[in-house]
This record gives C-alpha cells, sequence and structure tokens, in this order.
C-alpha cells in the first residue's frame, strides 16, 4: 500500500491506495507551515482505513513550497552564477533580463569565464586555470557557499563544468553546486536560469525534506518517501535535494496522471477545476504533453520540462459578474465557504449558480441561493463557452478528445461540452491530483544534439535509450521495469551535417517498493 499526498495553495489532499484500489481520502486546508497539513493528511488516511503504519511501503509528495518560494521571492539564498562560454556572451552576462527583486534575492555575484564547447563537442575555447583559480578565490572570500556553474553546450559535453565544479569543492568544503548540464535543456540563457534557480533553493529543499521526513516519523512511518517532478515521474529524498527545482508545475503533472488512472485513457484532454483556475492539459501516451516554449517561473524564463499546460481564469470560487457575462478571473479561494451565497456570504460566486441552477446540493449548513433566472442562464453559458474555447485551443489535432473532468471545482461542469468527444467523471476525481502522486514512477531524461549522418538513427536511439534507462536507474528505479516511454526528434535545418535533436525519457517503478527494500 501506499500513500498519494498533494499539497496545494488552498488544499492539502491524500489518497491511500492499495494496488489500484483507494482505502480512503481526504481534502483538506493547507497549513501555513506545510508539515502539519501533511501530518494531518497522514492521520486522517491511516485513521480512517484502520491500516497499519508498517504496512505502507512508500509515500508520495507534491508540493508547490519550491515554485511559491521563487513566486515570492522568499528562502533563497545568494548565489555565485559563473557561465563558461567566453569569447561569446560577454554582452549579456548572468542574470541578464531578471526581474530586479529576485535578481537582488540571488545577490548578483556573476563570472564569466573562457571555455565551453560547440554543439559538435569541439571546444569554443580552452578553460583557463588562472581564470577559474582567481574566480574561485573571489568566491570564497565573499563567503559564498552556493554556486551555479552553466556552459556552452554542457549538455552534450559536461566536462568544462565538472572542472570548474571539482576546483570549488577542493577550495570551498561543502560548497553547494548546481552544473546546469544536470538540470536543463539545450539553450544557454534559459539552462543557465534553471541552474541558478535550483541553486537558490538548495538550502530551503534541504529544510522541506527534512520537515516531511518528520511529519512521516512523526505518524510512525517507516517508509520512504519520494517527491513527484514536473514530468510526472518520482525523486527520492536525496534526488530532491539536489534538484529542488524540478518540482515546479508538478500539480497539474499530477492531476493528469491521476486522470489517466482513474479512467484508464491513455489520450485524452484533462480539465482539473479548482477553486481559482482551471487547469487544461493534455493526455499523450499515458503522461502530459510537454511544453516545448520557453516557461518563466516567477519571471525568470528557463528551459524546464514542463507541462503544456493551459491555465483559465475559472474556478469554484470565482467571482461573477451581476449580469452573469463575465466569470473570474479573481476568486474567493478558500474563503469560499464563508464568502460565497451559498455559506451566507454576500459574494456571487461560479458555485452559487450551480445552486441557484438546482444543479449542485451542498449539504451541510449551506443555504440555497436565489438569482434572477437570466443571471443564472447567462452564467452557466460563460462556464460552458469559457471551457470550450480552453479545450478547442489544446486540443492536438481537429479531431476531438475524452475530456476527463477532476478537481474540487469539476461539479461546475453538469452538461456536456462541444469541444469534448465525450466527458468522463470518474470516482474519486477530487483527488485526482493525490492519486497521480501515489501511482508515479521513477525517471530519466537525455537530451542530445546528434547527426543520422555520422551516426544511424537506430544506433543513436540505442545510445541515448541506454543514458536514459541509466538514469532512471541511478534515480531509484527497478531495472527490470524501465522501459523508453517517449521520443521526441527534431530536425535543426539550419544547422550543418542535418543535425537532430533528439530526447528520450525513460521510467521504471520504484526499485525499493519492488524489491520490499526499507529505507
Amino acid at each position: 500500500m501506499r500513500i498519494g499526498i498533494d499539497v496545494g495553495g488552498t488544499h492539502t489532499d491524500a489518497v491511500l491506495l492499495n494496488g489500484d484500489d483507494v482505502v480512503s481520502s481526504i481534502k483538506t486546508l493547507t497549513t501555513a507551515d506545510v508539515s502539519s497539513g501533511v501530518f494531518n493528511a497522514l492521520e486522517h488516511v491511516l485513521s480512517d482505513s484502520q491500516v497499519e503504519a508498517a504496512d505502507i511501503e512508500a509515500v508520495m509528495l507534491g508540493t508547490t513550497q519550491f515554485t511559491n518560494a521563487v513566486v515570492e521571492r522568499r528562502q533563497l539564498s545568494e548565489v555565485a552564477a559563473i557561465r563558461i562560454g567566453l569569447p561569446s556572451g560577454r554582452g549579456l552576462p548572468p542574470m541578464s533580463g531578471w526581474p530586479a527583486d529576485i535578481a537582488g534575492e540571488l545577490g548578483g555575484h556573476g563570472y564569466m569565464l573562457h571555455g565551453g564547447t560547440l554543439y559538435d563537442g569541439r571546444p569554443l575555447a580552452d578553460l583557463r586555470d588562472s581564470e577559474i583559480d582567481s574566480v574561485v578565490e573571489d568566491i570564497r572570500h565573499k563567503g559564498l557557499d552556493t554556486v551555479a556553474i552553466s556552459a556552452a553546450f554542457s549538455p552534450m559535453a559536461a566536462g568544462p563544468e565538472l572542472a570548474v565544479a571539482e576546483k570549488l569543492r577542493a577550495a570551498i568544503p561543502g560548497v553547494n553546486i548546481t552544473c546546469s548540464h544536470q538540470i536543463g535543456r539545450l539553450g544557454l540563457l534559459e539552462r543557465e536560469n534553471a541552474a541558478l534557480l535550483n541553486a537558490a533553493l538548495l538550502k530551503f529543499s534541504e529544510r522541506v525534506v527534512r520537515s516531511f521526513g518528520e511529519a512521516l516519523v512523526k505518524r510512525g512511518l517507516s517508509c520512504p518517501f519520494y517527491i513527484s517532478q514536473n514530468d510526472g515521474t518520482l525523486m527520492d529524498a536525496e534526488f530532491v535535494r539536489q534538484f529542488p527545482a524540478l518540482t515546479f508545475a508538478s500539480g497539474p503533472t499530477n492531476s493528469l496522471r491521476g486522470a489517466c488512472k482513474l479512467t484508464g485513457l491513455d489520450d485524452a484532454i484533462v480539465v482539473d477545476i479548482g477553486g481559482t483556475t482551471s487547469d487544461i492539459g493534455v493526455l499523450q501516451g499515458g503522461f502530459p504533453r510537454e511544453s516545448n516554449v520557453v516557461i518563466e517561473v516567477g519571471g525568470v524564463r528557463t528551459n524546464f520540462r514542463m507541462p503544456d499546460i493551459l491555465a483559465i481564469g475559472l474556478g469554484g470560487g470565482s467571482l461573477v459578474s451581476a449580469d452573469g457575462a463575465q466569470i473570474g478571473p479573481r476568486s474567493v479561494g478558500h474563503k469560499l465557504v464563508s464568502e460565497g451565497l451559498a455559506f451566507g456570504g454576500g459574494t456571487l460566486t461560479a458555485t452559487d449558480l450551480l445552486v441557484a441552477a438546482g444543479q449542485l446540493e451542498l449539504g451541510g449548513d449551506t443555504r440555497p441561493v436565489s438569482l434572477d433566472p437570466e443571471v443564472t442562464r447567462a452564467g452557466l453559458a460563460t462556464i460552458t463557452r469559457m471551457l470550450n474555447t480552453g479545450i478547442e485551443r489544446m486540443l492536438p489535432s481537429k479531431d476531438r478528445l475524452p475530456v476527463i473532468l477532476v478537481g474540487g471545482g469539476a461539479v461546475l461542469v453538469s452538461g456536456e461540452l462541444e469541444a469534448a468527444a465525450r466527458i468522463l467523471r470518474p470516482q474519486h476525481a477530487g483527488v485526482a491530483n493525490a492519486i497521480g502522486a501515489a501511482i508515479a514512477q521513477i525517471g530519466g531524461e537525455v537530451e542530445r544534439l546528434v547527426s543520422y549522418r555520422e551516426e544511424p538513427r537506430e544506433a543513436a536511439i540505442k545510445r541515448l535509450s541506454q543514458e536514459a534507462c541509466a538514469q532512471a536507474v541511478a534515480a531509484g528505479a527497478d531495472p527490470a521495469s524501465v522501459r523508453i516511454a517517449d521520443i521526441e526528434e527534431t530536425t535543426i535545418s539550419y544547422m550543418e551535417e542535418g543535425s537532430t535533436r533528439l530526447r528520450l525519457k525513460a521510467v521504471g517503478d520504484i526499485a525499493r517498493i519492488n524489491t520490499g527494500v526499507a529505507a
């Protein structure tokens, strides 16, 4: 048995699974310190199910804490940014184009060194030991203990980054280092930004991982725990300590994976309706379709692997205009239970429209809602129009797909949607995100530029498949279960030799669960 927990800005959802069966679930308010909310969720599912703590094989957590830290400019460490790429890029130093407030939080410590490689692995310039020694000494003198290192085309040839990292570790014992080739994709500036954000979160990550571990121990759990990352797979505790930024956007990813599990559909549109927004994503082959555009996190351009999500301002707490013609983007959020008309408040929300139309019964101490029938009709039509427009924008082709409704706000859709081939409202849809966390697998990903003129396509795919599978195993996957889940090929027509960008993703089951090894 395993437990999945998803910590959102408003709610913390938890589910206990025995195989594929949902034994217990809970949706509770997220607490300010997060760990208390996690403990409360654990307490509920264990007490409700009467399952012994010793029977839990693993706990999977999805959290927005690291995203929130970047967005809110808190819990960030000062970072020394080292870029290896001179003589190129001198006019565009590290953190160029960043919002001033977050750049200030990281301290503005930028260094540029000669070195790096071209796309085919040939040297761009030689590393200069005197330059490196000077930078290392300045970092040591400033008392900095966190560094992000990036180099031109380092995913193709990581040697320059590793060489500088080695000198840093020799000179500054205990230094925290993020090398960009470990976390970002091709594209120097965005990959450098990703490494910087990750490095800034390393100390906070240590505290978060420790806090989650303490919550589990407090409840008597001795099993390993994992944290969701944004491609639908998991990281073990040690991996999260090194790469906290890989959790960005893991919430929507968990919802898509949970929708896949609840319906058995590998290809569909998933609409996750919460209290403030509706996140619309695409399932392809059982995993979220990934975005191919630059992703901004807290105003910083990055090239993280992120799910392709369209967020629209429609949720259960969304404010409704007096005539019902406009809904959102403002929302009462978690205050719905006190400010919505159905709860005795004075604010007209999307939930109130359903209650007024007789399409939703909330029960408890809620009240009936009386509205002008024209306002109710117009409001419901606005909800339908917003969702149809969003779904049509996300369709991968002109052909309609099944639409899976999940999230606590899924009750907003009572009828059919023209943009959907059909609508599915699975049981336990309200905690699909926690289910997605509970069923997630371990993953590994490799991205390279290859030339099929120099290496046959089959050989290149085989070589990178082995690398991706090795990464998944190193991250904690059972070698016997690892498989290639996705292959993406993009021809780079403007580069010599007809180069192709080749990306492979491997996934596998958690080795510790499969082998019964305790943490």
